[in-house]
């Protein structure tokens, strides 16, 4: 920490003991190693000052000078903070007696402005209680509190997320008579919003209408907000119902946040609707209004309508910005559109944005989709050229594909080389690097890879498992797989569809029918019901195992459930039909239920 951080904390501390208010021992180290105590001189009004330089080389008359004014005291707070610069302006710097002096000298006075001040730097660092302490002094000194001090310990206990303190705090202000103004209620609403109290958030908007605020449109957008992350749709639409009641006409934020929230949850008429209503309301959209319906026109494969927008808001004057090119590149680069996410490349540089991470991380991805993982790594390689760094996302992206091109040794290095760059793997890597192992056979490696996963502070969870379970299974080696399976059943990791349909697919490879169907009836039970790959599945072993009117019947089961028959599954009855040692009764059967007479 620099000397200039240690003497303003250090005078800081000399204000308390001047007022003998607290011990030393209590506030003193605190301050004195505070990174973050310079706030209180970088306030703007604190630096609007007319110079009262000494305007003398001389260390010595320098400190002299700044004793006597001291003695004589200040008429207005330009003269100490001039002479503060001019104290940190010595090298070496003076002792901390010299800093606490010229502190003190300009506390010997406070007023409630200067108190608020200090209880506002306390708070924003953090110390709350020593925020209250201030408020403490302030009545000892016979000051009474107004609702400023207030607000600066609510906004402190917001800040800390102390939720229940501050609307305590804030219920008991109101019935002393004070008069919180909408900031105070702002940030105690964006503070709930932002741990998803969703509840706590509604009640705090009715209890500031019945204290007669007048709302604005910024609140409700906060509260719309947080309801849309949470997919709570409905509630947020009925919020958005209740502003437009009440005469509060909503803007481009509060229509731009529904939009992406019914994006989100895959409503793309809905939020065509709203954008129509918004249109039809004069409020032109925004670079996040288009961001929003280019990314959703992306997702759902519609990159060319993503483009008419794209060059529609350039049209109409709205340049766009890094997050929506990333986003149209992005829809390009998942429809393996390669060449049109590279001109748009060239155009976003022209146009003067600069590529970012993100940008590098869709090409990568669309170039490793496309099996094109040599220019994928090329373009790992030309980050660094371009000052940016690869991050977990642009390094699992490549093992990912390396793994599933069966590249073990290349993903491997590059798995080596994104630890000495100080980039942390995360779960999705190692699981990549996992299943690239087992599905290359290397079952006892990538059971000692799950281990140093471990080892490296990274929790495996069930798609790890998962992993190895299948990667035991198709090995001939169930029993292993079966205790993995046993295991997260113990331990309590929900087990997914992925997990029994796996092993009731290793049971069948078994000829273990009884226990995979076994297995299967129960899945219900344990709240996993089969989906269509877990049918075809046991279909195909009952039929591996000649048992054609079992299959049969699961057919008709899994058509009862609005499930289809695979190509594999369509394709194993299919040599039934030829197979000598099937019986004609059998064949016929097959015929009728396969509707292929």
């Amino acid at each position: 920490m620099s000397s200039k951080l240690c003497v303003v904390g250090a005078a800081a501390a000399l204000f308390h003991r001047h007022f003998h208010r607290f011990s030393p021992s209590k506030f003193t180290p605190f301050l004195l190693t505070s990174p973050h105590f310079s706030f209180y001189f970088n306030s703007p009004s604190l630096f609007s000052y007319r110079s009262y330089s000494i305007h003398d080389d001389d260390p010595r008359l320098i400190l002299n000078s700044l004793r006597q004014q001291c003695k004589l005291g200040f008429s207005n707070i330009e003269q100490p903070l001039s002479l503060y610069h001019e104290l940190n302006s010595l090298r070496p710097f003076s002792s901390i007696i010299d800093f606490g002096m010229l502190f003190t000298a300009m506390c010997l006075r406070p007023n409630l402005y200067s108190l608020n001040i200090l209880a506002n730097s306390y708070c924003r660092l953090g110390y709350v209680e020593l925020g209250f302490s201030i408020l403490a002094l302030t009545i000892k000194l016979g000051f009474e509190p107004d609702i400023v001090t207030f607000n600066t310990l609510i906004n402190g206990l917001v800040h800390t997320h102390h939720f229940d303190h501050a609307i305590r705090l804030l219920d008991k202000i109101v019935k002393l008579g004070y008069q919180p103004d909408l900031i105070v209620y702002g940030t105690m609403l964006k503070g709930l919003c932002s741990t998803g109290n969703n509840a706590r958030a509604l009640n705090l908007l009715r209890n500031m209408e019945s204290h007669g605020h007048c709302m604005h449109v910024v609140i409700y957008n906060t509260i719309i907000d947080s309801l849309c992350k949470n997919q709570l749709l409905p509630q947020a639409l009925r919020l958005f119902a209740e502003m437009k009641s009440k005469g509060i006409p909503p803007n481009v934020v509060t229509y731009t946040t529904l939009i992406r929230g019914m994006c989100t949850v895959g409503h793309w008429k809905e939020a065509k609707e709203y954008l129509t209503e918004m249109l039809r309301n004069d409020i032109p959209p925004s670079i996040e209004t288009y961001t929003v319906l280019i990314d959703m026109y992306c997702k759902e494969g519609m990159v060319d309508k993503a483009r008419a927008i794209f060059e529609y808001m350039i049209k109409k004057g709205q340049a766009p910005n890094i997050i929506t090119y990333n986003a149209l590149i992005d829809g390009y680069c998942l429809h393996g559109e390669m060449h049109e996410a590279e001109q748009l490349m060239d155009l976003m540089v022209n146009s003067g944005c600069k590529l970012n991470a993100v940008t590098f991380n869709c090409l990568i991805n669309g170039y490793c989709k496309s099996i094109k993982l040599e220019k994928g790594i090329s373009l790992l390689r030309e980050m660094p050229l371009k000052g940016l760094t690869p991050d977990v996302v642009t390094y699992t992206t490549l093992i990912d594909a390396l793994c599933k091109d069966r590249r073990l040794t290349c993903a491997r290095r590059l798995f080596k080389e994104m630890k000495a760059q100080a980039v942390k793997p995360n779960v999705v890597t190692w699981n990549s690097l996992i299943d690239g192992l087992c599905k290359t056979g290397q079952i006892n490696e990538a059971i000692k890879t799950v281990n140093e996963m471990k080892n490296n502070g990274v929790v495996p969870n069930i798609i790890t498992y998962n992993i190895l379970i299948d990667g035991l299974c198709e090995s001939g080696r169930l029993e292993e797989g079966m205790d993995i399976f046993s295991f997260c059943q113990d331990n309590g990791l929900q087990l997914d569809v992925k997990s029994y349909t796996t092993i009731i697919k290793g049971l069948c490879k078994k000829g273990l029918l009884t226990n995979a169907e076994e297995l299967f009836n129960k899945m219900v039970d344990y709240g996993c019901p089969p989906n269509d790959c877990t049918f075809n599945t046991i279909i195909r072993g009952f039929l591996d195992g000649m048992d054609i009117r079992r299959a049969l019947e699961l057919v008709s089961i899994m058509r009862n459930k609005g499930f289809a028959a695979d190509n594999h599954t369509i394709s194993s009855f299919a040599t039934f039909l030829s197979n000598p040692n099937v019986s004609d009764a059998d064949k016929y059967l097959l015929k009728k239920s396969l509707r292929i007479e």
